[in-house]
């Protein structure tokens, strides 16, 4: 075969063969195959798509470049599951999720990623954590997952090394938005983890990849209908990201809200709400709950008794962390230079509502911060970002803050404070028709499950 005949029959609208994408995966393997000929067959697919059959052989050529995950001789006592989010701006979900899961008698061996773009990166928050070790070996990862039932660690270079190279040249020509290069690429790393079952956590709204809801069902459609065709059990729920999840955004102090969130000081609605709906579908997803219900009552017990944040806790120490992160957070994760409030501006009403937010703008300015990448070589300062972030629906006051801000010095702090008031829309309370009002709160931050069933 000829790789350039490969990338032309794409280019014209044909349907591609398995023969044609295995060749052309095991090219991207072994390099026969040039960065500019990847990026001729990514922009061809960006434009001519794939259908099902296409996506489920890319995926499987992609998983089969490296290793898949054997738990066969670990002797489990529960199934094995991961959840995946396509990324926003304070979706700390994972880190609580995988402890909960754990504290229910399930597996998951959870492999993350650093930020992208405007959305945060689990991998980042968990280096927040002195000591913490996101890249043990295949073997230690394995070893912790079946003894203590979870560990959230780094892409590591065994599992379908073809797609890191994939992803790497489409970061850079503008086909990161293929739906069905995604969807090759989530599931192949995820297979490769020898899963049971896997939830997928779509997000939609300002703060997401997908910004449109159309987008979003598109992709968790595509997801699932491949996750399918190759035999793994599969959901997708379709959740809001028009705001911030949660009142944080940054890496420690995310890590300080996950640290609140097990150990009950405090949970936000919209945020449990997500974590709760998440984690039950994987337990009736892996049948290790009969129900939803009985998942909810489960995961809930396991929260309030403080079972979860024993499991989190002995994940930490299990990968280098320390031992009393749950009662020594405050001393233990760093803190930023400068903290100030940020607070409403040029009005004369006495009572504010917050109408609408840019949560993309809000995650860039965590990235200005110095709490992103602007580019792969980047460093990361994980003190920095934004606390206390009041959502949409929220009333202040004149002397109460929109949110505060963690900034390395006072000329940072002030340019994110000016950019905050043209981020967050704000109308006089007396002046708004509650009636009318459409506000994001827990009751619909699930806007849709999608499944084969």
């Amino acid at each position: 075969m000829l790789a350039q005949e490969i990338i032309r029959s794409k280019r014209d609208g044909n349907t591609l063969s398995a023969e044609e994408i295995k060749f052309f995966v095991k090219g991207i393997s072994d390099r026969s195959i040039s960065e500019g000929q990847i990026a001729a067959l990514t922009m061809s697919v960006f434009f001519q798509g794939m259908n099902r059959n296409e996506c489920v052989e890319l995926t499987k050529s992609l998983q089969a470049s490296g290793e898949t995950l054997d738990w066969s001789n670990y002797q489990l006592n529960g199934p094995v599951v991961d959840k995946h989010s396509t990324g926003g701006v304070g979706d700390k979900v994972s880190i609580m999720l995988a402890p909960m899961l754990a504290s229910c008698g399930v597996h998951v061996p959870m492999i993350s990623g650093r930020g992208l773009g405007h959305t945060g990166g689990t991998l980042d928050k968990m280096e927040s954590i002195p000591g913490y070790n996101v890249t043990p070996g295949i073997k230690d990862f394995q070893n912790i997952v079946a003894n203590i039932g979870c560990a959230v660690i780094g892409q590591t270079a065994e599992l379908a090394p073809a797609d890191k190279r994939l992803y790497g040249v489409r970061d850079v020509t503008s086909t990161v938005e293929s739906i069905p290069l995604i969807t090759a690429s989530i599931l192949s790393k995820k297979l490769s983890s020898g899963l049971d079952a896997l939830v997928m956590d779509v997000k939609t709204g300002s703060g997401a990849f997908a910004a449109s809801r159309e987008m979003a069902e598109a992709l968790a459609k595509n997801i699932v209908e491949v996750g399918e065709g190759l035999g793994l059990p599969i959901s997708a729920l379709i959740t809001d990201m028009s705001q911030v999840l949660g009142p944080t955004a940054g890496n420690t102090l995310e890590m300080i809200e996950v640290v609140d969130y097990l150990t009950g000081n405090y949970r936000d609605p919209r945020l449990h709400k997500v974590v709760i709906e998440l984690a039950a579908e994987l337990l009736v997803l892996s049948k290790a709950s009969l129900s939803k219900e009985e998942a909810f009552t489960q995961l809930n017990k396991n929260l309030d008794s403080g079972l979860a944040a024993e499991y989190f806790e002995k994940m930490v120490v299990a990968l280098g962390g320390p031992n009393n992160l749950l009662s020594e957070h405050e001393k233990i994760l760093t803190k930023a230079n400068i903290i100030i409030p940020v607070y409403p501006q040029n009005s004369t009403s006495e009572i504010l509502t917050i109408t609408n937010m840019d949560a993309r703008a809000i995650g860039n300015l965590v990235v200005e911060l110095g709490g992103g990448r602007k580019r792969a070589q980047d460093s990361v300062d994980h003190s920095v970002g934004l606390s206390a972030i009041k959502g949409i629906g929220d009333e202040v006051s004149q002397s109460e803050p929109l949110m505060m801000v963690h900034a390395k010095n006072q000329d940072d702090a002030d340019k994110t404070i000016a950019k905050i008031h043209d981020i967050i829309t704000l109308k006089d309370s007396n002046k708004i028709e509650k009636s009318n009002q459409q506000t994001p709160n827990e009751n619909n931050v699930i806007m849709k499950r999608i499944s084969k069933s």
